[in-house]
């Protein structure tokens, strides 16, 4: 873990290392770092590196995780990589392999986070719609004309070409 951490703050990253992956779950409750990934060894004291990737997929954000062991085998790498891990690293590990998998992991959790806070803002922008501009969005989403939406609202076209003005703005489209 030393070695590790030496390596990795040498290629200027930020490390923070734990003992277990306790030590790392009650440590991201309590400061939850945004853009970050993990270096995990498949076998860890308590919680493993693959039940610890499992309980992060649970989050919101998991993080990125870079599988490093000694004691891996082919269905287990398999496993780790179905279920999101960058990279499956057998031990003794090149130093710049795993940087490439730090950097992969980074470039992801970036990917990740940009993705997340789009998809916060537009869950924003629909619930600043009102109930009815919610019902002309849906008709409009499905093709149909504003004359076809004012029968089917029981309204007039030009109700919905207002509703449909104020979900464009809203919507920032």
């Amino acid at each position: 873990r030393r070695a590790m951490t030496r390596l990795i703050k040498s290629a200027g990253y930020h490390v923070q290392a734990f003992g277990s992956a306790r030590d790392f779950l009650d440590y991201r409750r309590a400061t939850d770092q945004i853009l970050a990934c993990l270096v995990l060894d498949v076998r860890m004291p308590g919680l493993s590196g693959l039940d610890l990737q499992q309980e992060l997929q649970a989050t919101d954000a998991p993080l990125p995780i870079i599988f490093i062991t000694g004691h891996g085998n082919i269905p287990m790498g398999v496993k780790a990589m179905k279920d999101g891990a960058v990279d499956f690293l057998p031990k003794p590990i090149k130093d710049t392999d795993l940087l490439k998998a730090v950097e992969q992991a980074l470039a992801r959790a970036d990917h990740d986070l940009a993705e997340r806070e789009e998809l916060e803002n537009i869950q924003r922008r629909l619930e600043s719609l009102t109930p009815r501009e919610r019902e002309v969005l849906a008709l409009v989403v499905k093709g149909l004309l504003n004359k076809q939406i004012a029968f089917k609202l029981g309204t007039v076209e030009k109700t919905v070409k207002v509703h449909r003005a104020r979900v464009m703005a809203k919507m920032e489209v």
